[in-house]
């Protein structure tokens, strides 16, 4: 009798030892499958990118990815906008200005890891029109021609581009002969927009728009003399609230590298150097 209570007993608590053992060793897979998964997961760069990267961006983020794993995700705008978001603590790790005034700002207000902004490309200027607009055949000319009410430009204190476009004009001798057509947008993106959807004959815009897929099919473009606006030196900065500044940097290092460097121009832009 006696040893059957101490059988009952002792399979009881190996039972209950043989249970504990299992669920330690439930919670061991579950917390390595959780890491491990964790581990799989794509890493992010979060990179704010001057609106005139808009139609480069995606393809060289697809790139990035596919060599490396890592994600990109962009946000665009007007340099001046951005440069204020990040400012005021904009969660980002990578900024793609379209000139060198705006990262210059971040690196003297301390909020950058680099100590002086990198330039990774210059930017053209041109000027676009639909191909059913009054200004075709498109030239220059256009700009002065009364078929020509609205030119769309973007807004020089907030985008570079604008502010090159400013001194095209200004170059040209035409900047009293076109201000009453003017029509500003916010950014390079919005400033093609306008002359997209009708509300401008034509528009003052980047290389990169105008020779994206979308715009080169809508219309045609030319461009504007280089020595009649300032060069257009589009610069980088890894910015030191960024936790993935070694990440940020390693894409600026690609970016900036030779052979990406070399494939620029099909998107509109010239390389750095």
């Amino acid at each position: 009798m006696k040893n059957s209570c101490f059988s009952l007993g002792y399979r009881k608590a190996l039972s209950a030892c043989a249970m504990s053992a299992l669920s330690s060793l439930f919670l061991i897979v579950i917390s390595a499958g959780s890491l491990a998964a964790h581990a799989q997961s794509p890493k992010e760069l979060h990179i704010a990118a001057a609106a005139d990267l808009q139609p480069v961006l995606p393809t060289l983020a697809a790139q990035y990815e596919q060599a490396t794993g890592v994600k990109i995700i962009p946000s665009f705008g007007s340099s001046a906008t951005l440069t204020q978001q990040i400012t005021n603590g904009d969660p980002q790790d990578l900024f793609l200005s379209a000139d060198y005034v705006h990262p210059e700002q971040l690196v003297a207000a301390n909020l950058t890891v680099s100590h002086a902004p990198v330039p990774y490309a210059r930017g053209v200027l041109v000027l676009w029109a639909r191909k059913d607009s009054p200004a075709q055949p498109l030239s220059l000319d256009a700009l002065t021609s009364p078929k020509v009410q609205k030119i769309a430009i973007a807004n020089g204190l907030h985008a570079p581009y604008g502010l090159a476009a400013d001194k095209a004009l200004a170059s040209l001798g035409l900047t009293d002969k076109v201000a009453s057509k003017l029509v500003v947008a916010e950014n390079i993106g919005q400033t093609a927009q306008f002359a997209e959807s009708g509300n401008a004959q034509v528009a003052i815009i980047s290389l990169t728009i105008a020779s994206s897929p979308h715009y080169r099919d809508l219309g045609t473009f030319v461009r504007f003399q280089p020595q009649s606006y300032p060069e257009i030196r589009q610069c980088a900065v890894v910015l030191k609230s960024s936790k993935n500044q070694e990440e940020a940097q390693k894409f600026l290092d690609w970016l900036t590298s030779k052979s990406v460097q070399e494939s620029l121009t099909k998107f509109g832009l010239d390389p750095a150097n």
